[in-house]
């Protein structure tokens, strides 16, 4: 399996998660030409900006160390466009998932801010 498609599993184990939890799914990969967001869910009137992060090995170390402050800003970024876009006046979280091993275990559920 490429990279590319692990990637997109391990969203879709990430969304499955949060639905489990409640959240309403909005968008998977959502893309502009400047930026974009793996999942956009909502969960009572707050909209979650999520990072989703995949290892398969805890060798190749945490997921979330990857969600740098230059990859928050990215995010804040993107965020802003979509709430721009769709005139969303309520709150907003940005967030990550980390998965990690052959069967995309959820490791951790983290707000970035």
């Amino acid at each position: 399996m490429t990279n590319y498609a692990t990637g997109h599993l391990a969203e879709e184990y990430a969304a499955k998660y949060l639905e489990d939890l409640g959240f309403t799914i909005l968008a998977l990969n959502w893309k502009t030409r400047y930026c974009e967001i793996d999942i956009i869910a909502r969960k009572a009137k707050t909209i979650y900006f999520v990072e989703v992060k995949y290892r398969k090995q805890a060798s190749q170390g945490s997921g979330l160390d990857y969600v740098t402050s230059k990859k928050q800003r990215q995010m804040r970024f993107a965020a802003e466009v979509w709430v721009n876009n769709h005139d969303w006046t309520d709150e907003y979280v940005l967030s990550a998932i980390e998965l990690s091993g052959n069967d995309f275990t959820i490791s951790n559920f983290v707000d970035c801010l």
